[in-house]
């Protein structure tokens, strides 16, 4: 009896055949048996022209398979498509750029039978079987994109040898080792001038990974040019090098002309190959490579961005000075200190008038980072409003600013006409300086800080959503107290119950942050009867009410139970 771990061997020729049909085709309508492909390492590749991440990935596919066809003169490797587009006009244009093979696409059956036996749930896939029939690799998309043409013949034994060679490089590092390939040993200037690399041996040297088209880059870059020029001024050997993710070459010159760096050429192996080296994960990133050509710091783009200049030459006792500076701005923060710019001591009020930054010190602020073509931001906006006037009610000594990121003078003041509160004006200058002090990536987001000016947290937004004006002041403390009075209200709750409402299962007792109770239609936080089999809510003031009333009809939640055999979820009733 076979062992169950041993993998299993698959008959291509007979997968990849149909009744009728012992050939694949090629784009120019070339017909190719299937039993050449025996002996052969196959990548069954499973795409369609509908989809971005297949057209994104396809072109590297090709980069790879032409590399690997004039190494070996036997052309033992081979690429199948197995097409997943809608017609066949869409599958004559997409495989007329690919150099391999096909399945037909007027064999429909062939196709579903290969999505099936390979659990086929989502393209691009690249499934890779070796030349004895067995699947070497179900993440050729992975393998492929990681190493292209050295991850041949993509077996774990190769890919541990270059896992090994990767650290092996990592130990011994160099400028060199980073820079350098078998075909290439220089870098490209704005006006295309060939620049040796070991003519950077000694410097500090910035591996700047940027897309010209990405924002946070766009910005980043100006900030970056102002502080090479003041490093450089002060006789600095520092020098940037652009890693561009750039995906055509007229957007990579344009990004490089002009900068007073140096770059890798457009499209060189090399990217991709430091991409995976720096793990990279966010744009955009600066990785520092010391005067020895060892790695310094991974990403120092937040260091910049918040410190410019100050923060060279990047070392960890540079960080450390660095953050202990943070330290002492955070203990000495005034809302004054970080509202008040040059003379821009002001916020206004719908309709324009000025309240001063001084009228406001003493209060509870709320820092609130939104904008009008943000959907999320327009979805918490009620929410918002609606515990500001819970609160304001009760103390006057709160208010809210708001920091726009809308794109224009118009779209600020629709927004912002919505609003009962105050706001920077729009573009103002003080916007980027607040960003980059709460570090804010993303909207909307909102910041409190307390009476003394001091930040009290900067999650404010997920204790609003699911506390509400409950939460105020939104300290430590509150949110203990909170987290008490939740716990207490629970006590002699059954742990599980039956509901009419819902009498598929049972409902157990379950903490849930935020939730629409599909008794009532309404929000919900802190409890929860809860069916996680059928994402199923109820509020325990709608699952607590006699059953009687509820086959009346005349619960607390106001509505009917659902008819035998639906669920009724929010607006949609769905078959159970």
């Amino acid at each position: 009896m076979a062992d169950e771990s041993t993998p299993k061997a698959h008959d291509l020729q007979a997968l990849l055949s149909s009744d009728g049909r012992d050939f694949l085709v090629r784009n120019n309508g070339d017909q190719v048996k299937t039993s050449d492909l025996t002996g052969k390492t196959v990548g069954l590749y499973f795409s369609a022209s509908w989809c971005g991440p297949c057209r994104r990935f396809t072109p590297k596919l090709i980069e790879t398979y032409t590399g690997l066809h004039p190494k070996s003169t036997s052309n033992d490797f081979e690429v199948v498509f197995v097409s997943a587009d809608r017609d066949e006009d869409s599958f004559n244009d997409y495989f007329s750029k690919m150099p391999w093979l096909a399945v037909p696409f007027s064999d429909a059956e062939a196709r579903d039978r290969l999505n099936a036996l390979f659990e086929v749930n989502g393209i691009p896939q690249l499934v890779i079987v070796g030349p004895d029939g067995e699947v070497v690799s179900e993440d050729g998309v992975g393998v492929v994109g990681d190493y292209g043409v050295d991850g041949y013949p993509f077996t774990e034994e190769r890919l541990k040898e270059l896992k090994d060679e990767e650290e092996r490089a990592r130990r011994e590092q160099s400028l060199r080792s980073l820079l350098v390939s078998t075909s290439r040993d220089f870098l490209v200037s704005s006006d295309g001038t060939q620049v040796p690399v070991a003519s950077l041996e000694g410097k500090i040297v910035g591996l700047y990974f940027s897309a010209s088209a990405y924002h946070p880059c766009v910005d980043f870059t100006e900030k970056l040019v102002e502080v090479h020029g003041e490093l450089i001024k002060k006789g600095e050997s520092f020098q940037v090098v652009l890693v561009s993710l750039d995906g055509d070459e007229d957007s990579f010159k344009e990004s490089l002309e002009g900068m007073p760096w140096l770059a890798l050429p457009f499209n060189d192996k090399t990217c991709s190959k430091l991409l995976r080296y720096f793990e990279l994960s966010a744009l955009p990133t600066l990785a520092i490579i010391g005067q020895d050509g060892k790695t310094l710091h991974p990403n120092v783009a937040e260091l910049v961005e918040e410190y410019g200049a100050q923060a060279y030459p990047f070392t960890p006792e540079k960080v450390a000075e660095l953050e202990a500076i943070e330290k002492a701005r955070k203990e000495a923060q005034t809302l004054e200190s970080i509202l008040v710019l040059g003379y821009r001591d002001f916020v206004i009020r719908n309709g324009g008038s000025k309240v001063l930054v001084s009228e406001l010190v003493g209060k509870n602020i709320l820092l609130y980072f939104s904008a009008h073509w943000c959907p999320p931001c327009r979805a918490f906006l009620p929410k918002l409003i609606e515990a500001y006037h819970e609160i304001k009610a009760k103390d006057d000594g709160f208010e809210v600013i708001f920091i726009s990121s809308d794109r224009d003078q118009e779209a600020f003041n629709e927004f912002f006409s919505s609003m009962p509160w105050l706001a920077l004006p729009f573009g103002d200058e003080r916007k980027k300086s607040l960003s980059r002090t709460f570090k804010v990536s993303g909207i909307p987001t909102v910041i409190a800080i307390g009476a003394n000016g001091k930040t009290v947290t900067d999650e404010a937004r997920g204790i609003i959503m699911t506390h509400g004006a409950k939460a105020y002041p939104f300290t430590a403390e509150r949110l203990k107290e909170l987290e008490e009075e939740i716990e207490e209200m629970a006590k002699g709750w059954p742990e599980k119950l039956k509901s009419a409402l819902h009498d598929e299962h049972e409902l157990h007792l379950t903490r849930r942050d935020s939730y629409i109770c599909d008794g009532c239609n309404d929000q919900g936080t802190g409890w929860s009867f809860y069916c996680r089999e059928c994402d199923f809510d109820l509020h325990p003031n709608c699952a607590l009410v006699k059953d009687e009333d509820t086959a009346n009809g005349d619960a607390d939640h106001g509505e009917q139970a659902p008819n035998e055999g639906w669920v009724c979820d929010g607006n949609v009733c769905t078959k159970a």
